[in-house]
């Protein structure tokens, strides 16, 4: 690709935020028209389960697939395609007629989702290639996510308090046509230099594996053991299939020898566990703002605030600081922030009050401000560019499996805890066992970042480098590795 003027840089990067923004926008807006849903669409807690983790269950399954079809086929094509189908996906979603059409179209809406943010994320970083600009674009990235969090609960509240639910994915229309003819004519292809075979197998066994082991966990409050317990084998089965499948193909969907980098393992388990955190913070603080404080729509996205705004300011401040000093400090302030906001819920009950509660919102959004840079950083700094495609899409795989791990499991545990009660008096008690859970996500931020960004962990991931660049090159050469 010819080097690239700053200023059409910059327009490539507005370009990818802007498709990110409507992909992260949508969830934060659907978290705070769950109640209207709820009352709208006649749906239990698993049903609001589903309408959420439907999108990112989806997602999760096809972003490695994408990203490694974008760095084979061109990135730009990829993307655009992406774009289509997410908009559609969003009209079909504004007229669903019943919640089974609702959590369908929103399947649709993840087919493009997931050809947008790891196709984004690779085009950002074959278009930035100095580390420190790539450090500060991806900076900027991580903040998009705060401007939704902060937008979306008040776009939200006003949309489904003034129109309804349906409108809310009325505002991903005019965005993501704009973000189309924007990326026709100013962003530039690019491709993988060897593109790489497709691995139906591997494709067959994440969908087996995600959506298995989903299943299991949002029916188990509701569905006998006898339902439960066959997907538990199946997600087990995927999971051994792919450890033994994958290492045995030159191009695999999943490169197990990524994870041979400590950071780059660090920064999965990171996202799953920093991710999983924000899907059931969001679900709980929802539902209770809602169904048991009494508030509107728009009130409920008020009291987001608190958490948004930090989000926004931090995650750039958190792109400079992996740019300056690497990523150490953002995690170590990430895994504090988060662990201490959880544990507020978990063993004091903050919710009941409004100082507590003001602070454990502010807490967690300085926290996820900082957790997102460096996880995107690390995932695709120490690789091959050549790979970069399908190290974003692994990276933001974990994400989204980890945002569709944290709203299933914590639901489940609602769900069970609240039982045949009176909803708003049993909530509270009921939510504890998953605060306590969103307490250890922190912790787990809190530890692997420490442990997978020393030197030790450095050296790894040089040296996993250096093996995946001498294989490209045998193989390019046409001697078997």
């Amino acid at each position: 690709m010819p080097e690239l003027t700053p200023r059409r840089r910059l327009l490539v990067l507005s370009i990818c935020c802007m498709s990110l923004l409507i992909v992260s926008l949508d969830n934060t807006v659907l978290n705070v028209a769950l109640p209207s849903m709820q009352r709208d669409l006649d749906a239990g807690t698993s049903g609001l389960q589903w309408t959420i983790d439907a999108y990112t269950l989806v997602l999760a399954s096809l972003l490695m697939l994408a990203g490694s079809t974008a760095d084979r086929i061109g990135r730009k094509r990829v993307f655009i395609a992406g774009l289509v189908v997410f908009t559609i996906g969003s009209a079909l979603c504004s007229v669903a007629p019943n919640l089974d059409a609702l959590v369908a179209f929103r399947m649709v809406q993840a087919v493009g989702g997931s050809m947008l943010n790891p196709v984004a994320m690779s085009i950002i970083t074959n278009t930035f290639t100095d580390p420190r600009e790539r450090a500060r674009a991806i900076g900027v990235w991580g903040a998009v996510v705060g401007i939704s969090m902060a937008a979306g609960p008040l776009v939200g509240g006003l949309l489904v308090d003034s129109v309804g639910w349906r409108a809310i994915f009325w505002i991903n229309l005019p965005v993501g046509l704009t973000a189309l003819l924007l990326t026709l004519r100013h962003v530039p292809e690019s491709r993988a230099p060897k593109a790489r075979r497709a691995d139906p197998v591997g494709q067959i066994l994440v969908i087996a594996l995600f959506g298995s082991l989903t299943y299991a966990i949002i029916e188990a409050p509701n569905a006998g053991v006898a339902t439960v317990v066959p997907f538990a084998v199946i997600a087990f089965g995927a999971l051994a299939g792919l450890l033994c499948y994958e290492p045995r193909r030159t191009e695999p969907l999943i490169d197990l020898r990524f994870f041979r980098s400590a950071p780059f393992s660090g920064a999965t388990v990171i996202a799953v566990s920093g991710f999983a955190a924000l899907g059931g913070f969001l679900f709980l603080s929802t539902l209770y703002l809602q169904n048991v404080r009494g508030l509107d729509a728009l009130h409920a996205g008020l009291w987001m605030l608190p958490m948004a705004a930090p989000t926004f300011l931090c995650a750039p401040l958190s792109g400079r600081l992996v740019g300056s000093r690497g990523p150490r400090v953002p995690l170590l302030i990430a895994g504090s922030a988060m662990t201490v906001s959880a544990g507020l819920f978990a063993a004091f009950e903050a919710e009941t009050s409004n100082v507590t509660l003001f602070l454990g919102y502010t807490l967690f959004g300085i926290g996820f401000g900082f957790v997102n840079a460096p996880i995107t950083n690390t995932a695709v700094s120490g690789m091959p560019r050549a790979q970069a495609g399908v190290a974003a899409a692994v990276a933001s795989t974990s994400r989204q499996l980890g945002q569709t791990l944290g709203v299933a499991v914590v639901g489940a545990v609602l769900a069970s805890g609240v039982g045949a009660s009176s909803y708003k008096e049993a909530f509270v008690s009921a939510a504890r066992p998953g605060w306590w859970i969103l307490t250890g996500c922190g912790v787990a931020v809190l530890v692997v970042g420490a442990v997978t960004s020393g030197a030790w962990a450095r050296r790894s991931a040089e040296r996993t480098a250096e093996r995946l660049e001498s294989v490209e090159v045998r193989e390019a050469a046409g001697v078997s590795a």
